[in-house]
């Protein structure tokens, strides 16, 4: 088995306010989108577990998933998540991705 790194984008929504809306993005390895998606929802419930209970959010887990940056008043649509291979928008190998500016 493969792993790669993948991103998975999760469009967010202040609960208070519906107007205000995000994206909070998760990145780690994985063997395919769909591994990607359940790490990533594994790991936001594990930070929002120990957030609710006054405990510290968990670092990074061995497979580099890890939750930071919680948004406490916040809902993730997990159900319009999306997940695929993450692409370093710094790489100087992105191919057809045009000129670096520095």
């Amino acid at each position: 088995m493969r792993l790669r790194t993948y991103e998975v984008d999760v469009p967010i929504h202040d609960i208070t306010n519906p107007a205000r809306k995000g994206q909070h993005v998760f990145t780690g390895e994985a063997d395919s989108p769909t591994t990607a998606l359940w790490r990533a929802h594994e790991v936001y419930d594990a930070a929002l577990i120990a957030h609710t209970a006054g405990l510290e959010i968990p670092g990074k887990q061995p497979d580099s998933w890890g939750a930071r940056g919680l948004r406490p008043g916040w809902a993730l649509d997990w159900p319009a998540a999306k997940a695929g291979p993450w692409h370093n928008p710094v790489s100087w190998t992105r191919p057809n991705r045009g000129d670096i500016a520095l």
